[in-house]
């Protein structure tokens, strides 16, 4: 194990800021719960964060790197976000929330929580800016999950993979991948994220795959019941529940499965020459696809949707940043259009002339399943990969991919705690129950 030896000027400040850290956490619990504070007790809070986060940004633009050294072993460990922060908080008290602390705010609703996860966004803003360190990370957000590893054998052996959120079938070379989260309309939480990576990755690393499919299931929802839907996006009900976290859900969904998708997986083998295993995917969108549902679509090689379908962005209503489609939109799409879905939530029908630039092909709803085999079976040739490799790597470079989602994670954990935003889930959450 190679020993680091902290600079003195880190060793200081990082004293300096966890005396600070103490401090305002001294005056935060003198507070009522922030659901029960008055306007000057949240104005008294605001300052209060206003102060240490500061002191935090100052302390990570100048020593960003040597932080992240010393919490990966000078880079020899591969931590996911979540365990990033984690280790951050313990290593370098008032940093980041402990563990505790984030147990604490789960265990409330959104309207009642303190905002901790603005701290983990500073953090990883911070190590996402920097190319060294944020590189490392994106790379160790590329690597098979442990789930996935552990319920590989059996998915090679069975070729069928049953979870809470998704139901994955290896069938003639194709992995298909059936998002069933039938009474919510495939609405997108924790869990969704968690199997959807799962499904991504076995997929991915399973030899007998040459192509991939995701595809809305079955409904029993009362409104479509019976009716294939794509997805319904992020789940308002979980944001005002509190259990949509930033680590959990907001980054791994964009790092992690997302990410796959377009470039495949990372692997420990420091004398690999060819690329990593990568895999082109087809998307088969039936009713809708709203909100992350639309996201979903910007990094898929061939999108088919059925005549009756829409898609919509609705990110300015809904108060959130829509994780990469701000990104990815305007690229696909042109920023005219872009900005008419995201920020005027202007919903495109797959039959309008505009659908052209966000889908490949479109069919009668009774025709979706042989188009479906047609355009897989056109993605299955040899040369695909490779060329999708190239095309990703023109349209998408890895560091701007880097550079946008470390002020994404800042600033989508902003707009996750902002008051509008939990108004707003608060008021859905109220009239679905």
């Amino acid at each position: 194990m190679t020993t680091l030896v902290a600079p003195p000027g880190l060793a200081a400040d990082r004293v300096r800021l966890a005396e600070a850290a103490a401090h305002a956490e001294r005056r935060l619990a003198a507070l009522p719960s922030p659901a029960r504070r008055t306007a000057g007790e949240r104005r008294a809070a605001a300052d209060t964060h206003d102060a240490v986060r500061r002191l935090r940004v100052r302390f990570l633009t100048a020593h960003v790197d040597q932080v992240y050294d010393e919490l990966t072993e000078g880079r020899a460990r591969h931590l996911r976000v979540d365990e990033l922060a984690e280790a951050a908080a313990d290593a370098f008290p008032g940093l980041a929330p402990t563990a505790g602390q984030l147990a604490g705010e789960r265990s409330r609703p959104q309207a009642d929580k303190e905002g901790r996860e603005i701290d983990q966004g500073i953090l990883l803003r911070a190590v996402l800016r920097s190319e060294r360190s944020g590189r490392h990370l994106m790379a160790a957000m590329l690597r098979p999950t442990p789930r996935a590893l552990r319920l590989l054998p059996e998915f090679r052996r069975t070729g069928v993979l049953e979870t809470e959120a998704v139901r994955l079938e290896r069938r003639d070379g194709v992995a298909r991948l059936t998002m069933c989260r039938p009474d919510c309309l495939n609405a997108e939480d924790e869990q969704q994220v968690d199997d959807m990576e799962t499904a991504v990755d076995l997929a991915l690393l399973d030899p007998q795959v040459r192509v991939g499919l995701v595809r809305g299931g079955v409904m029993s929802h009362p409104r479509y019941r019976g009716r294939r839907v794509f997805s319904a996006g992020i789940n308002l009900k979980a944001i005002s529940a509190g259990r949509i976290s930033l680590t959990g859900f907001l980054l791994r969904r964009e790092l992690g499965y997302l990410h796959k998708l377009v470039r495949g997986l990372a692997d420990d083998d420091p004398d690999r020459w060819m690329p990593a295993a990568e895999k082109p995917w087809l998307a088969a969108v039936d009713t809708f696809a709203i909100g992350g549902g639309c996201q979903l679509l910007l990094v898929f090689d061939h999108v088919l949707a059925a005549s009756d379908a829409y898609l919509s962005l609705p990110a300015a209503r809904e108060g959130i940043v829509p994780g990469a489609g701000n990104l990815r939109l305007p690229r696909i799409a042109g920023a005219r259009l872009a900005r008419q879905v995201i920020l005027g939530g202007r919903r495109i029908t797959a039959t309008e002339p505009d659908a052209r630039l966000l889908v490949d092909e479109v069919v009668a709803p009774e025709e979706m399943d042989e188009a479906v085999e047609r355009g897989l079976a056109r993605l299955a040739g040899d040369a695909v990969v490779a060329n999708r490799r190239m095309i990703n790597l023109a349209e998408e470079p890895l560091d701007g991919l880097r550079v946008y989602l470390a002020e994404f994670a800042l600033e989508q954990a902003l707009r996750i705690h902002a008051g509008d935003v939990v108004d707003k889930v608060g008021r859905f959450a109220e009239r679905s129950a």
